[in-house]
């Protein structure tokens, strides 16, 4: 018997294969979508851990949840750092 209710996980990640990075970058542009500022929202997140500043549209919310928020400040950093 064939199973009428196959489901399939969609990751709506398609990145550089760094996790936090594509991560953050997904969560961003929700949040500009949704018209908040994300910096002020991720920093609000990155203080508290409080995930009602992030967004739930496009699973922004569940995303950023799979990451710790040390490795997102590491990914964070390492970032300003290659760049200036």
């Amino acid at each position: 018997m064939e199973d009428q209710f196959n489901t399939m996980k969609h990751n709506p990640i398609i990145g550089t294969g760094n996790e936090a990075q594509d991560i953050l970058m997904y969560v961003y542009q929700a949040l500009q979508v949704k018209g908040y500022d994300p910096v002020d929202q991720l920093v609000g997140y990155m203080i508290t851990g409080d995930p009602t500043y992030i967004t739930s549209y496009n699973s922004a919310r569940s995303l950023i949840g799979r990451v710790e928020r040390d490795a997102l400040l590491e990914e964070l950093v390492r970032s300003y750092l290659e760049t200036h």
